[in-house]
Order: structure tokens, then C-alpha cells, then sequence
């Protein structure tokens, strides 16, 4: 099992996972650290380093970061390298033609917590925020396991 799959089913509670696009580590020693996959980099590490090295990479404070982006519902894949940003059904009313690829995508595993009920009594939470090219930053959250 890789350090995306332990993550991705919840066993990593303590870590944090990055998605950073080829944009982002582009001749940057962070490429050599993580996992490649199509379109950039992913990263599993503990918690306190994962959120220096995205403010490293970012320029943005992690938790700042997911606050902001809690206010805008999206979809992130559920490999994590990838999404739907919610401005890109407006650019299609509009005619607009932009790509809207998640320029780096942060994300952290919540332990199961059946006194809070509804999806936080289902099983261990994968919450994930991603910022798009276009500048939209937006969150998405499911059951470990369930994508």
C-alpha cells in the first residue's frame, strides 16, 4: 500500500497529503520527494511538516488557506490530483474557454466521531481543498474509502 492509498483510506490521520502541479515543482526538489503522478506531484507527509511545505510552495498558510476555501463547494478527485472547479460551469454559460486544473490541492484525514453524527459518524473524513489556475480556491469532504 502506498502513502496515498494508507491516506486515502483514513489510516493517516496525523499526515496531511499535497498535490502540487507540474507548474508548481517545476525544477524544484519537491518532485523528487513525492509521488508522481499525472500532472504533478503528490506528497503524504506528518502534519506539521506537509502545512510549512505548502506554505513554502504556496506562499499561503495552510489552514488559512482551507478556511478560505471552505466557502466555495467543489469536487476533488479522489486521488487528489484532480478536480472540478465550481467556476468552470459559469465559463461554460458564458461561452469562456479556461482549463480550471487544480494548481495545488491540500488535504488532511479526520478519525471517525460517531457523537457528531452524519458524515463524521460514517467513518474517517478525507477533507480536501484545491486552488484552481483561474484563482478559484474551493473544498470538497467524503468517507475515506467511499470514492
Amino acid at each position: 500500500m502506498t502513502d496515498r492509498d494508507a491516506f486515502l483510506a483514513g489510516d493517516r490521520p496525523d499526515h496531511v497529503a499535497l498535490f502540487l502541479a507540474d507548474s508548481f515543482v517545476s525544477g524544484d526538489s519537491l518532485a523528487e520527494h513525492g509521488e508522481s503522478v499525472p500532472g504533478g506531484t503528490l506528497l503524504v507527509v506528518p502534519g506539521d511538516t506537509g502545512r510549512s511545505v505548502f506554505q513554502t510552495a504556496t506562499g499561503m498558510e495552510a489552514m488559512g488557506f482551507a478556511k478560505r476555501a471552505m466557502g466555495t463547494e467543489g469536487r476533488i478527485d479522489a486521488d487528489l490530483a484532480g478536480g472540478e472547479c465550481p467556476a468552470a460551469s459559469g465559463d461554460a454559460e458564458s461561452g469562456e474557454d479556461a482549463d480550471h486544473d487544480p494548481e495545488f490541492v491540500f488535504a488532511f484525514a479526520e478519525e471517525q466521531n460517531e457523537e457528531v453524527g452524519g458524515l463524521y459518524g460514517e467513518g474517517d473524513v478525507i477533507h480536501a481543498y484545491a486552488y484552481c489556475d483561474c484563482g478559484t480556491a474551493y473544498s470538497d469532504k467524503w468517507v475515506a474509502g467511499d470514492r
